[in-house]
């Protein structure tokens, strides 16, 4: 049978309960369909007196047979999951810690989330956006994002999958511009589907809307919406590191959910930022579908196809430490300390950055997540920057051409940040004198 004859089934369920999705559905997301291979057959076995399915070596009971010095490095987990660690994962990830991370989100979501569906487990937050890039982009779709973004959206959605990248500006005279996705999308045919990438906190701008930006930003999508079918991809990599009173922390996401008949939103975090475990890879991709609609087990057998098809199955001993530490109770408190330290950094920043001469650089707003921004004057040259402060001033930023500088304050001590913003200026000023 041809993917597309058993995605037929799947696909059914799908129109008929969310036509809204079928039309944003790339050629592949059409075709995915989990297949009743290996991992399905060894999910139905499991908890079979005998179950001969899976490739992995154990000790004919279930548990792992693993190198003494392995299982020290990870001795702090509990029997359970020590053992989990060592064996694969479910594809769609541990189901504790789909649980676990589902009850986190409906803390964070006022209640709602229950409206979504359970998350599915990926290797990190940019396996999510693949996955999302996969399901939802093909060949010459629109892909609207506000601009300067984070540079690899061009390789998930354009490189990889063909899409346009569009781009509305972020700020307008030295302001967040909350319709940057309508204005990218201004000159695309009527009806013709399109996907919007919103990314708060922001990389690189360390952004969020103010509540009355947010609801500017909101009615914009409507207003896209009532033009074609969008995907509103909910980039929330950086969700929870806000510093400033009364600018919303709560992901978009939620106040997205059946907003429009024409509108899907997808969410993808995870625990990189929200608990500095960037080397733990364990990201989460959530669809606005309730989890026993058929919608919701179409997406999923989807996203358990592709993932089987590229990483086989999620880590299982990163999913194994957070686990644990989500069990514990303590993650969330112990995590307030580190964001603490950067609020302290950002508001030394905020200082540092207020006082610079402005006639060859502008501070753009920032109040969020791990980044600033710079735009420099008309006649300057971002890289040009980036390498005179590497060559003659020892110290490196991230130049986004032609003329913005991206600052990583997570990375600067906070007593070395007024030194870097003094060293940007000389760097700056130098390069002013001899541009033409």
């Amino acid at each position: 049978m041809s993917t597309m004859d058993a995605a037929g089934p799947l696909n059914d369920h799908l129109c008929a309960a969310e036509p809204a999705a079928w039309p944003l559905l790339s050629e592949l997301g059409r075709r995915a369909v989990f297949p009743p291979g290996i991992p399905q057959q060894a999910a139905e076995a499991r908890g079979k007196r005998i179950n001969a399915t899976i490739g992995q070596v154990t000790d004919g009971h279930g548990r792992p047979l693993v190198p003494e010095e392995l299982e020290r490095a990870l001795a702090g987990l509990s029997v359970g999951e020590r053992d989990r660690a060592f064996l694969y994962s479910p594809i769609a990830g541990a189901d504790e810690l789909r649980r676990l991370w589902r009850e986190r989100q409906e803390r964070q979501s006022g209640g709602v989330a229950s409206r979504a569906s359970l998350p599915l487990v990926t290797v990190g937050l940019t396996h999510g956006l693949s996955l999302v890039a996969d399901l939802f982009v093909e060949g010459g779709r629109a892909v609207a994002a506000a601009a300067p973004f984070w540079g690899n959206y061009r390789q998930t959605f354009e490189l990889r999958r063909g899409g346009r990248l569009l781009t509305g500006a972020a700020y307008r005279a030295g302001r967040f511009n909350p319709r940057a996705i309508v204005e990218a999308l201004a000159e695309e045919p009527a009806e013709a589907p399109a996907v919007g990438l919103l990314n708060f906190p922001s990389n690189p701008g360390g952004y969020s809307p103010t509540a009355e930006e947010r609801r500017e930003l909101i009615a914009s999508l409507v207003e896209v919406a009532d033009q074609r079918p969008l995907l509103a991809v909910c980039d929330d990599a950086y969700a929870g590191l806000v510093y400033e009173p009364g600018v919303p922390e709560r992901s978009l996401f939620w106040d997205l959910l059946d907003l429009h008949p024409r509108l899907v939103a997808v969410k993808v975090d995870g625990a990189t930022k929200e608990f500095s475990f960037f080397g733990g890879r364990v990201g989460f991709l959530t669809f606005p579908f309730a989890p026993d609609s058929g919608a919701a087990a179409a997406l999923e057998s989807k996203v358990k196809c592709l993932l089987r098809a590229t990483v086989g199955s999620p880590v299982a001993a990163s999913q194994a430490v957070l686990t644990q530490a989500l069990q514990s109770g303590r993650v969330e408190g112990q995590m307030a300390p580190v964001r603490d330290r950067l609020a302290a950094r950002y508001r030394v920043l905020v200082e540092a950055l207020a006082a610079v001469d402005r006639a060859h650089l502008q501070p753009l707003p920032f109040n969020s997540g791990c980044f600033a921004l710079i735009e420099l004057a008309a006649g300057l040259d971002a890289e040009a920057v980036r390498r005179r402060l590497l060559e003659r001033f020892d110290t490196g930023v991230i130049a986004i051409p032609p003329r913005h500088l991206r600052i990583a304050f997570c990375s600067v001590d906070r007593d070395t940040l007024p030194e870097l913003v003094r060293r940007i200026e000389l760097a700056v000023a130098e390069l002013a004198r001899t541009a033409p």
